[in-house]
C-alpha cells in the first residue's frame, strides 16, 4: 500500500463518525462546567445535564461502532480515555468547587480520580513493553455506576425539586463507584506486577 494511500486511510479514520463522537465529549467538558459555575439556576442545571447525557452516551458509542464498521485508530485508541477522564475530573472538580458534592463523599471522588491516574500510569507503562491492559468487566460496571452519580450530582437542586432524593441517590451511587475503583485499580495493578518482573529481568 503506498504512502499516499496510507495517509488517505488514516485521516478518513480521524475523521470518522466514532472520533467525531469523542471529539464531542472532549468539546463537552468546558461546555458543561460552564454552565454549573455561570449560576445555580435550575434551568442551567438542566442544560448541563442534558449535555453531560450526550457526553455520556457517546462514551458508549464511539467504541462500538469504531469496531462495528472497523474505523478503530491510534488517535481513537488514545483519545477515548483521556476524553472519559477529562468528563469526570471536571465534573468532579466544579461539584466540588459549588458544594454539590461535599462531606465525606468527596473522599469517594478522590478515590477515583486518584485510580485513573494510576491505570492511565500503568497504560503509559505497559505500552512501551508492547502489552495492553484490557478494560475489565467490572471496569466497565464501573464507569456506569460513576456516570450516573454525577449525573444526579449535576441535577443537584434542580433534581431535588422533583425527587427530593437526588443527591442521596448520587452518593449512593458515587460509593459503589468508588468501591468498584479500588478492586479494580488493584485488579489491574496485580495483572501489570508480572510485567514489571519482565522488565526488569529484560
Amino acid at each position: 500500500m503506498s504512502d499516499t494511500l496510507v495517509s488517505s486511510k488514516r485521516r478518513s479514520q480521524a475523521l470518522g463518525l466514532p472520533n467525531l463522537l469523542t471529539y464531542g465529549r472532549c468539546l463537552a467538558v468546558p461546555v458543561v462546567a460552564g454552565l454549573l459555575l455561570w449560576s445555580n439556576e435550575h434551568w442551567t442545571r438542566w442544560a448541563a445535564l442534558g449535555v453531560y447525557t450526550a457526553a455520556a452516551i457517546t462514551d458508549f458509542l464511539d467504541g462500538y461502532l469504531a469496531r462495528a464498521w472497523q474505523q478503530q485508530s491510534p488517535i481513537g485508541r488514545m483519545l477515548d480515555p483521556i476524553a472519559d477522564k477529562l468528563l469526570v475530573a471536571a465534573t468532579l472538580l466544579v461539584l466540588v468547587s459549588d458544594r454539590t458534592l461535599a462531606g465525606w463523599t468527596i473522599w469517594a471522588g478522590i478515590i477515583i480520580l486518584c485510580r485513573e491516574i494510576l491505570v492511565s500510569g500503568l497504560r503509559e507503562y505497559l505500552a512501551e513493553l508492547k502489552v495492553r491492559l484490557p478494560v475489565s468487566a467490572i471496569a466497565k460496571w464501573k464507569t456506569v455506576a460513576q456516570l450516573f452519580a454525577l449525573g444526579f450530582f449535576i441535577a443537584g437542586p434542580a433534581g431535588e425539586a422533583v425527587f427530593p432524593d437526588t443527591i442521596r441517590v448520587g452518593e449512593g451511587l458515587l460509593w459503589i463507584a468508588a468501591i468498584l475503583t479500588l478492586y479494580t485499580g488493584f485488579d489491574y495493578l496485580q495483572a501489570a506486577i508480572v510485567h514489571f518482573s519482565e522488565d526488569e529481568n529484560a
